[in-house]
């Protein structure tokens, strides 16, 4: 007779029955088939449930929007912050105050420069105070080119803030939406449209079958090499099929024995193809 060990409910268990493996192959007399992966999805921000696109039963694929929360003030606000933006990045790339100053720059030079040689032809050309008017002006030049490159800094740096800001808007603005995590079916839904949701409350419950998982336990005296890799091949009675299979392996075994009953917990990932497979199913496993 086999040994009753009990297993939390999100598990697939089972023990080996007592007679010894067959060649490579070793027996799970009795499984439970359980979930590998379901989700509470969230709402993630506060507001009514303006839409509600799926029900009890519905196929949904991972990214799906499945909901949304009012988005009408998170929509204006993304709309301002992308024309600030946009102000911004033309402000950013725009470049005639540097460009001009540098011309600027160059003529004040030049004139400097003409005049200095037209007092070395003719010491009385151009009046001392001149000279002094026109050196002043080349300078002040000068530093109306660091003015303008760095008015140009910062135009690119406000441009950095406003994009960061446009980007948080519209990160705000997915928060709206309610979206499906994972593939799998919609099996619960919590909230209904029109009613008040705050981050964190649970809208809809998804779970995955697809993909099932099969935990149990096996006699560490059977365990001549670690099983983990190798395929399973799960059985179970459905309405209308008796012996159906259903493929896997084994994805993970335990390093702890445990002491009582020699036993290690183990697990393998099942193939729902025709996704008839349900957890709660009881079926026998065999590892190859």
């Amino acid at each position: 007779m086999n040994t009753l060990i009990a297993v939390p409910l999100v598990c697939l268990t089972g023990v080996v029955g007592q007679q010894p493996p067959i060649g490579d192959a070793l027996a799970v007399d009795s499984v439970l088939v359980t979930l590998i992966d379901q989700v509470e999805v969230p709402a993630q921000a506060e507001g009514a449930l303006v839409a509600l696109n799926v029900r009890e039963g519905d196929q949904v694929t991972a990214g799906q929007e499945l909901g949304r929360v009012d988005d009408l003030d998170a929509r204006s606000s993304a709309k301002q912050f992308e024309l600030e933006a946009d102000v911004a990045r033309r402000e950013a790339e725009n470049d005639l105050k540097v460009r001009f100053a540098h011309k600027n720059a160059e003529v004040a030079k030049a004139e400097l420069r003409r005049a200095e040689e037209s007092v070395k032809q003719f010491s009385r050309a151009v009046s001392g105070s001149e000279i002094d008017r026109l050196r002043l002006t080349a300078e002040r030049t000068e530093l109306e080119i660091l003015q303008a490159d760095h008015e140009f800094a910062v135009a690119k740096l406000n441009y950095g803030v406003k994009q960061n800001a446009y980007e948080f808007a519209l990160e705000a603005l997915s928060r709206r939406a309610i979206a499906a995590p994972i593939d799998g079916v919609v099996v619960q839904v919590n909230r209904h449209r029109g009613e008040w949701v705050k981050p964190g409350d649970a809208v809809l419950r998804i779970v995955r079958i697809d993909r099932l998982r099969a935990e149990g336990f096996l006699l560490h005296s059977n365990l001549a090499a670690d099983p983990t890799g190798r395929r399973v091949t799960l059985t179970v009675d459905l309405p209308g099929k008796k012996q159906a299979r259903y493929p896997g392996k084994v994805v993970f075994v335990s390093p702890e024995v445990n002491p009582v009953n020699g036993q290690v917990r183990f697990w393998a990932e099942i193939e729902n193809q025709d996704g008839k497979l349900r957890p709660g199913i009881r079926g026998r496993l065999a590892i190859e």
